[in-house]
């Protein structure tokens, strides 16, 4: 007699519904894995950017940057968390890239004229806000960079 298995329900039938809880998950994943995608291209083609860069891998990292008016090179290192495999250096990779990530994201949403709220926003809940960053037609991308800081006293 198997301790792992009950007795009130046959093993099929247990099976079986951690097949269709998996299958639901996948199809999940899937799904939000396509609005982000649509999400991406719709941001892109709002900044003046090819839709079909969001696409592209790495690429599309530096194209973001681009469009959040970071230099080429934060979306590369954003890039960089497929190094995470590497032994002993993939937790230093994985941070350069989250601590990339972050910046490019709020300069993001500063280049579509939102504050540091909705920011957290596509930090925090990507899958809400970045639908509503690239369908809502208030936010606008702002072609000169707006200076955010306030003016220093250079006397």
């Amino acid at each position: 007699m198997n301790p792992y298995l009950s007795e009130s329900v046959p093993a099929p039938i247990t099976l079986g519904a951690f097949m269709g809880i998996g299958l639901g998950l996948v199809l999940l994943a899937f799904a939000f894995g396509l609005i982000m995608l649509v999400s991406f291209w719709k941001i892109f083609t709002k900044a003046g950017k090819p839709g079909w860069a969001s696409i592209i891998p790495v690429y599309n990292s530096v194209v973001l940057a681009q469009i959040a008016k970071q230099p080429w090179w934060y979306g590369l290192l954003m890039s960089c968390s497929f190094l995470s495999a590497v032994p002993k250096l993939g937790i230093v990779f994985s941070l350069i890239a989250f601590v990339f990530y972050l910046i490019i994201v709020y300069k993001l949403a500063l280049a579509f004229g939102q504050k540091t709220g909705f920011a957290i926003g596509l930090i925090l809940l990507p899958i809400v806000f970045f639908p509503i960053l690239a369908f809502n037609k208030n936010y606008q991308y702002q072609k000169e960079a707006k200076d955010t800081a306030p003016p220093t006293n250079s006397s």
